[in-house]
Formats: structure tokens, sequence, C-alpha cells
């Protein structure tokens, strides 16, 4: 079933292999990618960039296997348009704002926001660097943005018309008569909240006492080949280091963005880091938490929690969730076609320990209360437990939702 026109804005890494993964689903009758700037020579650059990656191998290969022949023809410079595996696409090249790029001329419903920056939807559409909200101005109904929302103005809120979700964890939060703006958040929260997602349903997050995750991520485009010399006022040095032969440290808004997408990990103290490591993509979760032990219950163990996860991937229809019994290394999972968090199963690790705890060290304690208790401090089971979560934070796994959002997206807004 074909939904329309399908507007990108942008052609890094997400909206490039967006083009493949909709040009595999034949879902929209057009695609319409924006530029808004000449590349290279001409069309013919623009569809061997297309056709080409580094990582994935070629579009054509992508689609038929490796005995395949060229999937992009019927180029045509004046009006931008090929023809790819037998898809229309169509580039624009002439606007960089949103407010000016014409999807209305060209039948686009829904745009998906690529180029990570316009992600802010309190600018209103005619801000000067202008604003996801331009898209709308423009003529589009629908805006995906394929990144966490970043609102510069911290005391500003989050407008009623804009929405983040996760598919499989909250996408039914999307409500197609209210929003808009839809925020597939990053690929590490995807990652997090397929994670996260099976340890709530089955403990329930009162028995979460602490929580912390760290992803070993892959390197990303805005990073540097060679070291170079910061911008001024640049606070995070580091970025500007070489991403060939170093492991660099950075941040993460994974954990505000779960807050989001499962508002219960709003109630549990969360820290996320992160830590950029020299590979191209496949990256992974480390995520620790501390359980409330019940002896009545039976131990927290390893093998408990791998059988949580492994009911959780069952019932999952999508494939967003997968177990695995496999030892697996960051380029087994490049590509996976749908999983955005695979469970390593054979990592998963548990330990129990008892807690003494004085109560009389917390807010409201008094003699009362110790002398109906017989004493002031109490044992406490409590169980750490680590949990490994491969994804591939391009193709495979983000790309994937991405793209599962957007015909989601799309679907319901040709109803309306």
């Amino acid at each position: 079933m074909k939904h329309g026109n399908l507007g990108i804005n942008g052609l890094g890494r997400i909206a490039k292999l967006s083009i493949w993964q909709h040009v595999a689903r034949k879902s929209f009758a057009e695609i319409v990618v924006n530029i808004g700037r000449d590349v290279g020579t001409g069309l013919e650059d623009v569809a061997g960039f297309i056709e080409k990656d580094s990582t994935y191998g070629t579009l054509h290969n992508y689609l038929h296997g490796f005995k395949a022949g060229r999937a992009i023809h019927n180029l045509d410079e004046k009006s931008g348009s090929m023809l790819v595996d037998g898809v229309p696409v169509r580039i624009l090249r002439e606007s960089r704002n949103p407010k000016d790029i014409p999807w209305k001329s060209h039948g686009v419903d829904v745009v998906v926001e690529s180029t990570g920056k316009f992600v802010d939807p309190t600018l209103p559409p005619d801000a000067p660097a202008g604003s996801v909200r331009g898209h709308l101005a423009a003529g589009a109904r629908k805006v995906i943005v394929s990144a966490p929302f970043k609102i510069k103005d911290k005391t500003a809120a989050m407008p009623e018309d804009a929405v983040t979700t996760v598919m499989g964890i909250n996408d039914s939060d999307y409500d197609p008569a209210k929003h808009s703006i839809i925020s597939n958040a990053s690929c590490t929260t995807n990652c997090l909240a397929h994670m996260i997602k099976p340890l709530l349903d089955y403990f329930g997050f009162q028995s979460i006492l602490t929580a912390s995750m760290a992803t070993v991520h892959a390197v990303t485009a805005s990073q540097l080949v060679l070291d170079r010399a910061p911008k001024a006022g640049a606070a995070d040095l580091r970025r500007n280091r070489s991403v060939f032969n170093n492991i660099i440290l950075t941040t993460t808004g994974a954990a505000k963005a779960l807050g989001l997408v499962i508002p219960e990990m709003k109630k549990i103290g969360f820290i996320a880091e992160s830590v950029r490591i020299p590979v191209n993509t496949g990256s992974l979760i480390i995520l620790v938490i501390d359980l409330q032990d019940n002896p009545d219950n039976g131990p927290i163990n390893r093998s408990l929690i791998n059988q949580i996860y492994k009911d959780a991937a069952k019932r999952d229809k999508n494939g967003y969730l997968e177990f695995s019994d496999e030892q697996n290394v960051s380029s087994d999972i490049i590509g996976h076609p749908l999983a955005t968090a695979i469970i390593e199963g054979q990592e998963t690790h548990s330990r129990t320990a008892t807690i003494s705890f004085d109560l009389s060290r917390l807010k409201g304690y008094s003699e009362e209360v110790g002398a109906c208790l017989g004493r002031s401090v109490v044992d406490i089971p409590v169980t750490k437990v680590v949990v490994y979560g491969w994804y591939d934070n391009e193709m495979g796994g983000y790309g994937h939702m991405l793209a599962d959002r957007t015909v989601t997206v799309s679907l319901s807004t040709n109803k309306d």
C-alpha cells in the first residue's frame, strides 16, 4: 500500500538509509529529498552517494543480493528526478530553511527531518535560523524528527502538538488529531527502552532502587577524522579529537528521553553515560539495575533475567527485541534487519547482597517509630543485575524503527 509522497530533509547518514528503507518497502509513491544545495558536479553524484555505502555496501546488493545490478536509473538533471528500484525519487537543491522548501507543491504530507539542526519544537516557523515548524508552514502535515527534541529555552514547556515515541514502547501516545511533530528519540533511547521495559513489566518500578547505563557507541558524523582546534567557546574539547585512534568520553540524552517514553523512569534515579569508540556502526548498552529482592518470590538470578527477556522477545511480534545465546561481537549485528535491542544472554550477570540500612537517617524518623519496630537498622536484600544489549545505531536498529514510525504516521495522516 502506497501512502502518498514522503519528504526527507537532509542527506546525511539517517536520510540516506531512510531512502534505502522506504525504497525496499515500496510504501510511498514518491520520495522527495531536500538537500538545499548542489552536490558534486550534478545529479549523478547524488545518485552515487545514495547507491554506495562504506558500511552497508551497495543499495542494489542490499535490495536484491550479490548478483543484482544497479538499481538507480532514469536520471534527469533538470528536474532532479531518478528512479530508485522503480520508486520515483526527486532531489531538491534550492532551499535550506524548512519554511522555504516546496513540500506542498510536491504533494508531501509527511516529512522526516534528519539534518539534526531543527530539533526545537518551540521555535516559530519563521525563526531566523530555521525551525522544524517551518516544514508545517511549507505544507507538510506531520514532521518526524530523527533525533531527540532539544529545547534551547529551558523555561519553555514541550508544546502540546509535539510528542516523543519509541515504536513498541509508547507509539500509541502519538495522537494523529493532536500531534504534528514527532520525535523518534535516539538510537540509544530506542535500544534502552526495549531493555528496560521487560524488567519494569516483571518487577514493577517500585522494586528498582537505582539504574544506570553506559553506551559503548560507534562514531557519528559529528566527530572529526583528525584533531582540530575547537571553535570559540567550545566546552567539550574531546569532540575535536580524531575518531580513528581514540576512545572518547561524551554525553548522551538517553536518560532524559527515556522518561518521555516510559514516565515511570522519572521516579527512579537513573544515570546515562556514553563512550565513543572507533567503529563505524554497531553499539552496545551496558545496563546496571539494583533491585529490591523479595525472598518469597524466589531468587533474582541470571536464569530468571534471561527468561524475562526470552519471554518478552516471544511476545514482541514486531521483532524489536531479540534474545541471543550466541557470543556476538559488534560486527555481527550490523545491518540486522529488525531488532533495536539484541540481548547478549551469555553476559547477563547478577549478584545479591544484604544491605544494612539505618532508618534513623530518614527524614521524619522518630523514637516512636523505632520503638514500634524494635530497632532502627533493617537488612534489605538487594540484587544488582547487569544486562548487555547490542544495537545497530544506523540501519538495522534505528533506521528500521524510524521507517516503521514514518509509515504508521503516514497511514494515520492519510486517514484524516
